[in-house]
């Protein structure tokens, strides 16, 4: 036996020395394999639920690119497609002042940077453009008897010189990557997210409510409210011809974006470390400032992503509905864009707590 352990002990390290041996000859004899895969890796880094890729643009440099990227994209196809938008224009505010042209500069660079740092991507951006950009060329389609292809190319210019920029400065998070796929990244309910009728269900009880909600506006007060602070509007009848069936046509484009912007992501949210600290929460020993925090935020991390998403849609669908009724049409007054606004704004809202609720289920 004394033996048999010498030689184990005395052969070891031999075998080790041959590995070692082994792997450094097989490292130099295969520069070109080892090449390849070294091509190959590619490194990420995980910021918030998105992966992303290390660019190579300092990050002091991304937003105002992305600014450049945008407005320049956008002035470029307005100039290309002025025929075709030239109804716009006829109903459209002289703007004579440099305030004016600073004020829809600013907030468009506003939007932008909510985008940014807000940690949203292409398709957010996208959805985000939709919700907020739709009311008030809809009201220019309905009431002013605008060109529907004026009032889409439009809307289509606006998307898309939102999505193109933050598309090319950053990739999709998970949540709008997601897929059944063999090899492709997994991600929390991700049954739930490729599932084509859960997402439609959600898109239609979007869209109906964004449907009703204006109905209900019609039924009620925004008639009056667009013949009298509305001056050069043509007509009104629109209103008192709408149903919520008639609406849903339109609204269905609305609930699609906002299960983009809402639904999609706060299904995909991950369990975060304030969720172990909330599970962890212990009532007798905690401070006064934990029972304040606890109390006020302390929700799980997808009821946190619902509630950010839903005051971010409604603070740029009402005041983008204001400034683009405002400043660029017209004849109206502040007090009509501001209760034609609200009307969004309310509807956002109660979009965005129905998804939450279901989100919840």
């Amino acid at each position: 036996m004394g033996k048999h352990r010498e030689f184990q002990s005395t052969t070891k390290p031999h075998v080790a020395n041959s590995t070692i041996l082994l792997t450094a000859l097989a490292y130099s004899t295969m520069p070109a394999l080892r090449g390849k895969f070294s091509e190959k890796a590619t490194a990420v880094v995980q910021q918030d639920d998105a992966v992303i890729r290390p660019s190579k643009i300092p990050p002091l440099l991304r937003l105002p690119l992305l600014v450049l990227l945008s407005l320049t994209f956008s002035s470029m196809l307005y100039s290309f497609t002025s025929s075709q938008t030239a109804d716009v224009a006829s109903v459209s505010r002289s703007l004579d002042q440099w305030w004016q042209v600073g004020a829809l500069v600013g907030w468009r660079i506003f939007e932008l940077g909510l985008g940014w740092y807000g940690n949203y991507d292409g398709y957010d951006l996208a959805a985000l453009t939709l919700l907020s950009h739709g009311p008030p060329l809809y009201l220019l389609s309905t009431f002013y008897e605008i060109r529907p292809v004026a009032v889409l190319l439009s809307l289509a210019i606006d998307v898309t010189t939102t999505y193109i920029p933050f598309r090319l400065l950053r990739p999709l998070s998970l949540a709008h990557s997601t897929s059944n796929t063999r090899y492709w990244v997994k991600v929390p309910n991700n049954e739930i997210l490729s599932s084509t009728s859960i997402q439609i269900y959600a898109t239609i009880l979007a869209g109906a409510i964004y449907a009703v909600t204006l109905y209900t506006a019609y039924a009620s007060f925004l008639p009056v409210l667009l013949a009298t602070y509305f001056s050069n509007i043509p007509t009104v009848a629109p209103a008192h011809a709408s149903t919520p069936i008639s609406l849903f046509p339109l609204s269905i484009f609305l609930g699609l974006a906002a299960k983009c912007f809402i639904f999609t992501p706060a299904v995909a949210a991950e369990p975060s470390l304030a969720d172990a600290k909330k599970a962890a929460f212990n009532p007798a020993t905690a401070s006064l400032g934990e029972h304040v925090v606890y109390n006020v935020w302390g929700y799980s991390k997808r009821t946190k992503v619902v509630i950010t998403r839903t005051a971010t849609l409604m603070l740029v669908t009402g005041v983008n509905t204001f400034v683009q009724a405002f400043f660029t049409i017209e004849g109206v007054e502040a007090e009509g864009a501001v209760g034609f606004s609200l009307v969004w704004l309310v509807a956002s809202g109660i979009t965005g707590a129905a998804l939450g609720a279901v989100c919840a289920i």
